[in-house]
Protein backbone atom coordinates (compact mmCIF):
# COMPACT_ATOMS: atom_id res chain seq x y z
CA UNK A 1 0.00 0.00 0.00
CA UNK A 2 2.87 2.39 0.80
CA UNK A 3 4.53 1.55 -2.51
CA UNK A 4 1.31 2.42 -4.32
CA UNK A 5 1.05 5.76 -2.49
CA UNK A 6 4.69 6.58 -3.30
CA UNK A 7 4.15 5.61 -6.92
CA UNK A 8 1.05 7.82 -7.07
CA UNK A 9 2.97 10.82 -5.64
CA UNK A 10 5.67 10.36 -8.27
CA UNK A 11 3.04 10.07 -11.02
CA UNK A 12 1.36 13.28 -9.84
CA UNK A 13 4.69 15.11 -9.67
CA UNK A 14 5.57 14.02 -13.20
CA UNK A 15 2.17 15.25 -14.42
CA UNK A 16 2.76 18.62 -12.74
CA UNK A 17 6.23 18.88 -14.29
CA UNK A 18 4.90 17.93 -17.72
CA UNK A 19 2.14 20.54 -17.54
CA UNK A 20 4.59 23.21 -16.38
CA UNK A 21 7.12 22.37 -19.11
CA UNK A 22 4.44 22.56 -21.82
CA UNK A 23 3.64 26.10 -20.67
CA UNK A 24 7.27 27.16 -21.16
CA UNK A 25 8.80 28.38 -24.42
CA UNK A 26 10.34 25.47 -26.35
CA UNK A 27 13.65 27.19 -26.85
CA UNK A 28 15.23 28.71 -23.77
CA UNK A 29 17.57 31.56 -24.54
CA UNK A 30 18.55 32.40 -20.99
CA UNK A 31 18.60 30.96 -17.48
CA UNK A 32 15.12 30.53 -16.03
CA UNK A 33 15.21 30.45 -12.22
CA UNK A 34 11.54 29.48 -11.91
CA UNK A 35 12.04 26.51 -14.22
CA UNK A 36 15.11 25.30 -12.32
CA UNK A 37 13.39 25.60 -8.95
CA UNK A 38 10.30 23.73 -10.18
CA UNK A 39 12.22 20.84 -11.76
CA UNK A 40 15.44 20.28 -9.81
CA UNK A 41 15.63 19.04 -6.23
CA UNK A 42 19.41 19.28 -5.87
CA UNK A 43 22.72 19.24 -7.69
CA UNK A 44 25.68 17.47 -6.11
CA UNK A 45 29.15 18.37 -7.32
CA UNK A 46 31.83 15.69 -7.14
CA UNK A 47 35.45 15.99 -8.22
CA UNK A 48 34.75 15.10 -11.86
CA UNK A 49 31.01 14.65 -11.98
CA UNK A 50 27.68 16.41 -11.36
CA UNK A 51 24.65 14.53 -10.06
CA UNK A 52 21.41 16.29 -10.86
CA UNK A 53 18.39 15.04 -8.93
CA UNK A 54 15.02 16.09 -10.28
CA UNK A 55 11.97 16.46 -8.07
CA UNK A 56 10.48 13.45 -9.85
CA UNK A 57 13.23 11.32 -8.31
CA UNK A 58 15.20 10.87 -11.53
CA UNK A 59 18.98 11.27 -11.16
CA UNK A 60 21.30 12.21 -14.00
CA UNK A 61 25.09 12.07 -13.77
CA UNK A 62 27.33 14.16 -16.02
CA UNK A 63 31.10 14.28 -16.24
CA UNK A 64 32.70 17.70 -15.92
Amino acid sequence: MMKNAARERIRQRIEEMTKFSKEQPHLLKEYNDLLVRRLIEKITIHERQLTIEFKSGIKVKRKI
